[in-house]
Order: structure tokens, then sequence, then C-alpha cells
């Protein structure tokens, strides 16, 4: 039944079912909605029929009492932002909008106002049933308890060029299908970051606008920016487009803190960020992985960051040499660790090929059994205290690419 919006008591709906508040003065628009609603199992739908005079009282009630909230846009575009932001700040619902006007910078200003979802009417088939599905597995994310901080994992190249983006992206996926816990890979690599491409996954939001509205972040905001791999990992993706919009250490540090309060492992895809290096990114708390290849300008930039990254109140921080192949080395090993200063911990072998149908496919490296998925699967269960792959697999599995 539609009523003009009030303050209810607390609801009293069944276990298990998904609740929307659809919030629309437009009767067409309204029944669009709920006609799209209805062909979803398992949700409850309230329609209200104004928008409401009080926003504080009312956002704080829809986002204590709901679990999504459907908002007409196109009614009211400025109070239905306010609303929005309202929502956003005092609840756990999921705020969706949606307009028949395809506006990119009235999506861009929903999206900084907190929105999860921008529709476009007419709805697409199944379009409705999909929104939803997204919005509860982000909600299951952050309202998940607290815990007291996650574990930060900065992959940092010595020079362009040096794999960093291919190792961070596998092994974030390897975290999360390892260690099954709540695993996020941020793609700080900006302004080409290019994680994304490389899982095959599509981003509406981005590392920038997250960096943008640092001020307001919070676990519901983030959440809404993320986009979930089918290995469970969790991506803050770089922006699709090329951007150039200068970001502060201030936002960079409050976009960790978030992230690390939300999830037990934050993988960081720094590229060659040195300019980050008064960040969380580079606290003691951190763990970093040097990405490096063995030549003779990626092993001087290395032996400067080690230099650097070396003493008290620096990060751990762990040397990957990566495309490793002690076949054909015209530096050997001994010159290496000197150049290194100390050994590294990890060698990933060099496999063209594999890496090559990745980038062409978008399937993850882990998917296969081989000498690089088998280094980066031990490098993961290292950090997430489990045991190294067992040595008779791991002969196997290089067996079959010799």
């Amino acid at each position: 039944m539609s009523t003009a919006i009030q303050i209810p008591d607390t609801l009293s709906l069944s276990s298990g079912a998904m609740t929307v508040a659809v919030i629309s003065p437009n009767e067409q628009r309204r029944n669009a909605a709920t006609i799209a609603l209805g062909e979803c199992p398992g949700v409850q739908i309230r329609e209200f029929i104004s928008f409401p005079p009080d926003i504080e009282n009312v956002s704080r009630m829809l986002g204590a009492n709901y679990d999504v909230v459907l908002i007409d846009l196109d009614s009211n575009p400025e109070y239905a932002l306010e609303l929005l932001e309202g929502i956003c700040l005092h609840g756990r619902a999921t705020p969706i909008v949606y307009s028949a006007q395809d506006d990119p910078d009235l999506l861009v200003r929903c999206m900084r106002a907190g929105a999860r979802e921008y529709l476009i009417l007419p709805f697409r088939s199944g379009e409705m049933a999909d929104a939803l599905i997204r919005s509860s597995a982000l909600r299951a994310v952050v309202h998940a308890p607290k815990k007291t901080g996650g574990r930060l994992l900065v992959f940092l190249s010595a020079k362009g060029g040096s794999g960093v983006t291919t190792l961070a992206c596998n092994y974030a996926v390897s975290l999360a299908e390892e260690s099954r816990q709540k695993t996020l890979l941020i793609d700080l690599n900006l302004p080409l970051g290019d994680a994304a491409i490389s899982l095959g996954i599509k981003a509406e939001y981005s590392t920038l606008n997250a960096l943008q509205n640092f001020s307001r972040l919070d676990s519901n905001l983030l959440s809404s920016m993320l986009v979930r791999h089918s290995s469970g990992l969790f991506v803050l993706a770089a922006p699709t487009e090329l951007i150039t919009a200068q970001t502060s250490d201030d936002a960079v540090d409050k976009l960790l803190e978030v992230a690390c309060q939300d999830f037990d492992y934050v993988v960081v895809d720094a590229g060659s960020r040195l300019d980050l290096q008064h960040t969380h990114l580079f606290d003691e708390s951190a763990t970093i992985y040097l990405v490096t290849q063995v030549g003779i300008s990626e092993l001087r930039n290395s032996n400067r960051l080690i230099t650097k990254l070396s003493g008290e109140g620096c990060p751990k921080l762990e040397i990957v040499l990566n495309r490793y192949d002690p076949r054909s080395l015209e530096i050997d090993e001994a010159q290496v660790t000197k150049a290194l200063t100390r050994q590294a911990e990890w060698k990933v072998p060099n496999n063209y090929m594999a890496v090559r149908r990745m980038q062409n496919t978008a399937v993850s490296l882990m998917q296969e059994d081989s000498p690089i998925s088998q280094a980066i699967r031990e490098m993961s269960r290292s950090v997430s205290g489990q045991p190294a792959v067992p040595e008779k697999v791991k002969k196997k599995g290089f067996r079959l690419f010799r």
C-alpha cells in the first residue's frame, strides 16, 4: 500500500527477506520500480508517495529499517541527493537511485552522495535483480563484525615494466582463495592502473572517486565502490579514463584506514608511486613486496630503495625477483645478491605465454597449475600462515612446462 512517508515503529519482517523502500512522488515511476522489484523473489516492498519534510529523522529511520532504499531522482534531484546523503550517514541501508536521464554529471553527484547503483528507466529485464544481488553481497562485507585492523600488503615496482600489477592481482586472488578471509585489492597505480582489465572486471567507480571523497569516506561509501571478482576478491579499480587529478596523502591514508578496518587483507598495487612514501603504505605496520628483475637498471633502483626502506620505523620489506630464469642470467645469483645487499625472499619464474594468456583472456594465473602460479601461491600462503605447497606437487607442476 502506498503511504505518505512517516517514521514507523521497528518493522516486523520475516527473517531472511530483503526489505526495500521505494520513494517517489510520481506514480508512474514508482510503479515502474515496484513492478521491477516484484520480479525479484524474497523482496518485501514498501512504497512512499512523497519526499519527507524532515530529512534527518526520516533518513535515519530508512537507513535503520530497510536493506535497500530506492529513490526516484527525477521528481526533485537536489532533494533526492540530500536524502541520499542522509541515508548513507545514518544507517545500514544500501541506497539505489533511478532516473529517466542518462546524465553523467548527475551520476557522479549521486556516487559522491553515496549511491550504490544508478539505474536508468525503463528498467531492462533482470536489471533490478542484478542490482539487489550486488547490494546484498557488499552489504555483507560492510556489516560483518569489525576487526582491530587488516594486514596491509603493498606491491611496489623498482622500475616500470617489472610486472608489479600482474603479481599484485594474482597474489590478491590467491590470498582470497587460500585464506578464505575478506581480501581487498586497491589499484593505486594511478593514473594508468589496469588491475581491473587484468582481472576481467568492469567497475563503475574508482580509486579516484574514493580519494576525492575522503572527507566522508566510511565503510558504506567504500563498499559502494567495490566490485567482486569470481574468486571472492573485492577490487577498488583505477579510473577507466586518463585522469591526472591530484590527491593528498591524507586522502590515501583515510582510504587505507577504512579498508583495513573492514578487510582482513588489503593488497595495494602501488606501481612505482614513490610519491606516496609519506602515507601509511610505508608505515612499519605494512609489508612491501619490492618487485624487481635481474637487470642493471632494475637492480640499481632496488639497491637505492632497499637502503631507503631499511631501518627503524620502516615497513617490512620482501624482495621479489620477477621473470626469474637462472638458465639465462647474464648476471649470476651471487652478483644479484650483492647488488641487492641481501637475498631475495621470492623468485617468480618467467612464463611469458602464461602471462600473455592472462592478459588476453582476463583469466587469473591461479586457475592453472604452473611454476608461476605455484610461486605466487607460496607467497600468499606464507602471509596467511598456511604451510608451503608440498614439494612433490611443486615438482609435478614444473615438469608440465619444461
